[in-house]
């Protein structure tokens, strides 16, 4: 099992699947789902390597370096730190 951890909360999330859910378990706000809005941006403070390559939909919208967007991650595995 992988880790979420924002603030002093931390959600688990298997290997492999998206991190949304444990995401908005964890206060953070959703809006489209889909890569569009931006809503669920987030600083990755740590574990940016146990995460899967941006998707087309952030890189079209410009996010870059330790941003990216809850909606369209998953975990490989580890720990990933967030900030909001």
């Amino acid at each position: 099992m992988a880790k979420i951890v924002l603030d002093d909360q931390e959600r688990e999330v298997a290997d492999g699947d998206q991190i949304k859910d444990a995401c908005k378990d964890l206060g953070i706000a959703f809006g489209c789902e889909d890569g569009v809005c931006g809503t669920c941006l987030v600083e990755v403070d740590e574990g940016m390597e146990n995460l899967t390559e941006p998707s087309e939909a952030e890189k079209n919208m410009g996010i870059e370096g330790n941003n990216r967007l809850c909606c369209q991650c998953k975990i490989k595995g580890g720990t990933v730190k967030l900030k909001y």
